[in-house]
């Protein structure tokens, strides 16, 4: 006894169809979870500000610095300082460096969390690298600013008023290279790479 062809048919088609779902959520899955933070708060998402705090208070507080990959990164990435002191409306300033020690070009893109969550709202990030894309060539060595400053309204806050210390994570991921960088980097026909 065979198969209905009909039913051979519906059931590819749903097949691929469940594929482009999930292949499409995939590459949903960090604009979404940068839109979902911003909107919730959850994960101790930073706030986005043009330009520094009006208000600087005399009252400091901590800013620790920490940096992980994921696990098949190869980059080397890590803060360039461990933590800094800055008064509460203060715009701050530091540095994470990421370095290619591979002999390939390696994209990659970096998610972020700030500790203890209810902190997370009263982070401003000025600028930084968080969600761009970055290439690094081959040895390559790069260091990436971060310019913020902690809201005066924490002190406010009846959960975070009472926090001394924030941290801010950073965690690098590899990506897809830009069909530039990758059109560039593959071998012409006819040559071979050394490596």
């Amino acid at each position: 006894m065979s198969a209905d062809p009909k039913a051979l048919r519906a059931t590819a088609l749903k097949a691929a169809g469940v594929v482009v779902v999930m292949g499409a959520l995939a590459w949903a899955s960090v604009p979404f979870y940068d839109w979902f933070c911003r909107v919730t708060g959850f994960g101790g998402v930073t706030n986005v500000a043009e330009e520094g705090s009006d208000v600087i208070l005399d009252q400091t507080i901590k800013v620790r610095f920490d940096a992980s990959k994921e696990r098949d990164m190869p980059w080397e990435f890590r803060p360039m300082q461990r933590e800094m002191e800055i008064r509460i409306g203060e715009t701050g300033l530091a540095f994470y460096e990421a370095h290619n020690p591979t002999g390939r070009p390696i994209a990659g893109s970096a998610s972020y969390n700030v500790t203890p969550y209810e902190a997370g709202g009263y982070f401003s990030k000025i600028a930084c690298f968080c969600f761009e894309e970055q290439v690094l060539q081959p040895g390559e060595t790069v260091q990436m600013p971060v310019t913020f400053f902690v809201d005066p309204d924490l002190v406010d806050d009846r959960d975070a008023k009472f926090t001394k210390v924030i941290t801010l994570s950073y965690t690098f991921y590899e990506i897809d290279l830009p069909e530039d960088v990758a059109l560039n980097d593959s071998p012409v026909p006819g040559e071979t790479q050394n490596n």
